[in-house]
């Protein structure tokens, strides 16, 4: 098959970087003529490294020029920028003839559909429906905010329900999408597995991910802050960036962790850090599926998460592999941070039983799921 990823661009040392570039190589490597069409790599290498047999295809549209300037600006560069991508990506795409053409729902989806190359159109969402491109934002901000954001909704339900199916990546997420077009649920695979696993000695824990609003940070503060109390000789590594960074930085300061709960740049050798780790924390407002967790019991780091829409309890087996713990309680992600750094035979136990059950989402299991996926729907298409 030949199959075209869209994507905005693959800069960020992230989970959707990662696991579209993981999913093209491992397609390529497999026989399938593959290619990432990125609209604002603007020169930059790939964040992660790419299969010499996958195309990496640069419209180069520089969409983030428009925050220069002020909201009428902002208006008419937005409006001459997408006319310009709907007239490359349309010529690009009238060529190259590809089977598959997958979204991850970004800007192309204002006019995707609408192209006639023949190609079966599949979306993917990387993050859960109600939070999907920061509607959520805008809603909480209220008045003709909130207009705008529903406004926004409708449109990309129906730009979705044009296409010929959408994977999410869990059943919850699915369910929201139900009626709109045909979805299915495939999960995120594992990036690594490594021989070697955690030997949950390091008095360290883990957390990755960006400095944002979704991650949630400043609850992951407050159960520190009574973590540390009971046991400062342990410490927190937090590896990431982004706009709260300033904000957490203050509040770490003002509660005088600055010791014990460091801030450090993003890294591609992350799964290092893992092994170097002995419990792994997710303090997330939301997440799609929540890729660090299997990664970090892929090395056998158990976790602790809040229960938050949507991943962590399809990922987790709660007493068994990690802990889930209410939504946004931050004594509740204290107390059983203490429980495992206060019990380290059950720590060690829950860190052998989480590499052992992450297995279920190997990368030959779940790519097959897609294989299966895209000769189905051309199966279909043909009719």
């Amino acid at each position: 098959m030949k199959i075209f990823y869209v994507y905005y661009s693959l800069t960020t040392v992230g989970g959707a970087d990662r696991v579209i570039t993981e999913k093209a190589n491992y397609l390529a490597e497999n026989g399938h003529e593959v290619a990432i069409v990125t609209t604002s790599q603007n020169g930059r290498e790939p964040s992660f490294p790419l299969s010499p047999r996958v195309r990496l295809i640069n419209i180069d549209i520089d969409f983030d020029r428009q925050y220069r300037y002020n909201i009428i600006m902002r208006a008419c560069i937005y409006f001459v920028y997408m006319r310009r991508y709907k007239r490359a990506l349309t010529r690009l795409l009238r060529i190259e003839k590809p089977d598959i053409v997958m979204t991850t729902l970004g800007r192309d989806m204002e006019f995707l559909t609408s192209i006639d190359d023949g190609s079966v159109k599949i979306g993917e969402s990387h993050v859960a429906k109600e939070y999907s491109r920061n509607f959520h934002l805008l809603e909480q901000r209220g008045g003709i905010y909130k207009l705008v954001a529903r406004h926004y909704r409708r449109k990309q339900e129906k730009a979705v329900s044009k296409l010929a199916a959408l994977v999410l990546l869990t059943e919850h997420d699915a369910d929201s999408w139900k009626g709109i077009t045909d979805t299915y649920v495939i999960p995120n695979s594992l990036p690594f597995y490594p021989e070697l696993s955690s030997g949950c000695d390091n008095k360290s824990v883990l957390c990755v991910g960006r400095l944002n609003e979704q991650k949630g940070y400043e609850y992951m503060v407050e159960a520190w802050e009574m973590v540390c109390k009971r046991h400062p000789d342990w410490t927190v590594n937090v590896y990431g960036e982004g706009e709260e960074e300033c904000r957490l930085r203050e509040m770490i300061a003002r509660k005088g962790l600055e010791k014990s709960f460091l801030i450090h740049k993003p890294t591609k050798n992350i799964m290092e850090k893992y092994l170097e780790s002995s419990i792994y924390v997710m303090s997330s407002r939301f997440e799609g599926f929540g890729m660090v967790l299997i990664e970090a019991m892929a090395c056998g780091v158990p976790c602790v998460s809040f229960d938050c829409p949507y991943g962590p309890a399809d990922i987790i087996s709660d007493g068994e592999d990690g802990f889930l713990v209410g939504y946004k309680n931050s004594k509740a992600l204290a107390d059983k941070i203490c429980f495992l750094i206060e019990n380290e035979d059950t720590r060690k136990q829950m860190g052998r039983k989480a590499k052992d059950n992450i297995r279920r989402y190997s990368r030959e299991r779940v790519m097959k799921m897609w294989t299966d996926l895209f000769e189905a729907e051309l199966l279909r298409a043909k009719g």
